[in-house]
C-alpha cells in the first residue's frame, strides 16, 4: 500500500539564543534577528513518517512548512533524512499569524495539495507551545485527529493505530484515514543525515533562493529538477487575505517585558512557618513567583 504523508514542520527560533532583539514593537517575534532550527518535535514527526515510508513501498512524503522564504533550509533538511520533497508556504500578507491564521492557512495548502493519506507534525512548537495548529488543521478539514502519538503501530485497511503517550500511562486508538496526528518528543529521534543524500540534495533551491545564485547554479537547477524546492504563495492556495496573517489573527500581544533575575541579597530563614509564609507572599507581591 503506497501513501501519500505530509509531515507539518516549522523552522522555529533558537529558544536557547534569545537576545533583546527577538520581539518587535507589535509583539511579534523578530525571526530574521534569531538563530533558526527545525522544530524539534516535528523531527520526531518526521521519523514516524519515514517509518511509514520504508514499511509501505512506493510512499513520498512531503514536507509543508510555513514562514520566511529561509525556511526552505528545513525542507532540504527533511530531504537529507529520507523524505521526498516540501512546499514552502510564503507571503508577507502571511506574516504575524497566530494559531488560528496559521492553521486556516496550512489548511488551504493541504487542500490544494490534494490526494493525501496521512498528516504528521510534532505536538507543539517550541516558539509558541499552543499545542494548537495541529488540531485546528484537523478541525478545518474536517478529518479524525490524533494527538499526544508516541508510535505508529499500524496503518492498513483504511485505519491506522496509534500509542499515544498521556501524563498518566499510555493508550492504543485506532481512526480512519485520512487523519492528522501529532507526535510527542518522546517518541523515537529522528534518523540522521544519510550522506548520498546530502550530496544529491544540497545544491536544492527555491524559487527565492534560486534568483540569488550564480548562473551556473540557476543551470543546474535547470538541469536537475528534482533540485527545485516548491514555494507557494497566499494568492495559489486560494486563501482569504481577511483570515490570514495579523487580519486573520485574534490574539494579540499586548505588553512584551524582559525579566532578568540577579542576585542582590542573601536571607536565611529557620524553620519558623510565619517567616516562611512572609517570604512566599512577598515574592508573590513582586511576581517573582505566581
Amino acid at each position: 500500500m503506497s501513501l501519500n504523508i505530509i509531515v507539518l514542520a516549522k523552522q522555529v527560533p533558537d529558544t536557547r539564543n534569545v537576545g533583546k532583539d527577538a520581539m518587535k514593537e507589535d509583539g511579534t517575534i523578530n525571526r530574521a534577528a534569531l538563530p533558526a532550527i527545525f522544530n524539534p518535535e516535528d523531527l520526531n514527526a518526521l521519523e514516524q513518517a519515514l517509518r511509514l515510508k520504508d514499511s509501505n513501498p512506493g510512499s513520498t512524503v512531503t514536507l509543508l512548512t510555513m514562514g520566511l522564504p529561509r525556511a526552505s533550509e528545513i525542507i532540504r533538511e527533511a530531504i537529507y533524512r529520507g523524505a521526498d520533497g516540501g512546499i514552502v508556504l510564503t507571503d508577507r500578507c502571511l506574516g504575524g499569524a497566530d494559531t488560528l491564521a496559521t492553521s486556516y492557512s496550512l489548511a488551504q495548502a493541504v487542500k490544494k495539495f490534494g490526494n493525501y493519506d496521512i498528516i504528521l507534525g510534532g505536538r507543539q512548537a517550541i516558539d509558541g507551545d499552543t499545542a494548537q495548529v495541529g488540531p485546528q488543521i484537523a478541525e478545518k478539514l474536517g478529518i479524525p485527529q490524533i494527538t499526544y502519538a508516541e508510535e505508529i503501530v499500524d496503518l492498513s485497511d483504511g485505519h491506522v493505530t496509534v500509542k499515544r503517550r498521556l501524563e498518566n500511562g499510555v493508550e492504543t486508538v485506532k481512526a480512519p484515514i485520512p487523519c492528522v496526528v501529532t507526535v510527542n518528543g518522546s517518541a523515537p529521534d529522528c534518523r540522521p543525515r544519510n550522506a548520498m543524500r546530502v550530496q544529491k540534495y544540497k545544491y536544492a533551491a527555491s524559487p527565492s533562493e534560486a534568483a540569488k545564485l550564480s548562473d551556473e547554479r540557476k543551470a543546474l537547477l535547470e538541469k536537475r529538477p528534482y533540485l527545485n524546492l516548491q514555494e507557494w504563495s497566499a494568492a495559489y492556495v486560494d486563501a482569504d487575505p481577511e483570515q490570514i496573517g495579523l487580519p486573520g489573527s485574534p490574539t494579540k500581544v499586548k505588553a512584551i517585558e524582559n525579566v532578568v533575575f540577579t542576585a542582590k541579597d542573601c536571607r536565611v530563614l529557620s524553620d519558623n512557618d510565619t517567616e516562611i509564609e512572609d517570604l512566599v507572599k512577598e515574592l508573590i507581591t513582586n511576581h517573582t513567583i505566581g
